[in-house]
């Protein structure tokens, strides 16, 4: 297979294209990316000479259609994505995840190639504590500009499929952790926090409750998705992993031998949502998938190992991240 990856040096792309490499010998990886702030050409070093990198945006219409000419394949990782940066400057979000979809889309279309877009459980707004785990029937109901540009992004995949017969799939993800993940983003902020001796901050009294999933699981998802998922399906990715921001944090002190209260409250932000979860049953009964990573606090524990010893990769981007939220008046990170 030859395999385009769009947003393939960022977070959840750059370790879908190293499990990828390292796992699937038969499949050639070319990555496209824009290498905006998210995204780190260092998190590919380990593959660099078993890939073909190309710097260039998804809405680049052009670039786009001769790179899928050459496929069988892509999978769209792509996207703009903290809701924070999405309250302050919606438009990049605008032309990044609706625009630029619509670039991909057209591609596929005129040639035919298969086509999985990676999406986000924050499409359906959120829940209540008692309320049902979101599931693919669930009525998308997005609650910022970055989960708005997602579901626009969904809709205009459903729609290429059903008008034009483009052969594609979709997924909805609960909140992903591991290797390679920004550290303006909720968990390794904290841990990179807490390596240089930080006190933890939370939004709010942190009762925020997210659906947490190691990377790897997600991947190996999108994966069995790919090569046996049904076209025009969406399914939901998750590991039953809910726990609220405090317990987090608490797990993250007590895992650094610190006080499991050691932490500050800041002021919650804007339109913050309460509760993701997702119900995963469809992926789990008719492709069989299940997660490795079922114990969360054994995820975080190789998740804080990992940061522990690549301070070279995270380093650059945290004084700059740090400054960044200080001058907006934010002293800590949202859970996205």
């Amino acid at each position: 297979m030859r395999l385009l990856v769009t947003g393939g040096a960022g977070f959840i792309g750059a370790n879908f294209v190293q499990q990828t490499v390292l796992e699937r010998s038969d499949v050639t990886v070319t990555v496209l990316d824009a290498l905006t702030y998210a995204g780190n050409k260092a998190s590919l070093d380990s593959v660099a000479d078993r890939i073909d990198f190309v710097h260039g945006d998804i809405a680049d219409l052009d670039l786009v259609d001769e790179l899928v000419s050459g496929v069988d394949a892509v999978v769209h990782f792509a996207a703009e994505s903290h809701n924070d940066n999405s309250l302050s400057e919606p438009w990049p979000f605008v032309q990044t995840n609706i625009v630029g979809t619509y670039s991909l889309l057209q591609a596929v279309r005129r040639h035919d190639v298969r086509y999985h877009h990676i999406s986000t459980d924050e499409v359906y707004g959120d829940l209540d504590v008692d309320d049902p785990a979101f599931t693919e029937a669930t009525p998308y109901n997005p609650s910022s500009p970055y989960s708005a540009t997602k579901a626009s992004s969904d809709l205009l995949v459903r729609a290429w499929t059903r008008s034009f017969g483009v052969r594609a799939t979709l997924s909805n993800c609960s909140n992903n952790y591991g290797p390679y993940q920004h550290v303006e983003k909720f968990i390794p902020r904290q841990i990179t926090n807490l390596i240089d001796g930080v006190r933890p901050r939370l939004y709010g009294a942190g009762h925020q409750i997210r659906d947490w999933i190691h990377v790897d699981d997600h991947n190996r998802a999108v994966w069995t998705i790919l090569e046996n998922g049904q076209i025009g399906r969406t399914y939901l990715i998750g590991a039953d992993g809910e726990l609220d921001n405090k317990s987090v944090v608490r797990m993250l002190l007590e895992a650094f031998g610190r006080d499991p209260d050691d932490f500050d409250h800041v002021t919650d932000r804007p339109g913050h949502d309460q509760r993701y979860a997702i119900d995963a049953s469809l992926l789990r009964t008719e492709l069989g998938w299940t997660p490795r990573y079922g114990d969360f606090r054994a995820g975080l524990d190789a998740t804080i190992a990992w940061y522990r010893d690549n301070e070279s990769w995270w380093r650059p981007d945290k004084a700059g991240t740090e400054r960044a939220y200080a001058q907006a008046g934010e002293r800590t990170l949202g859970t996205e």
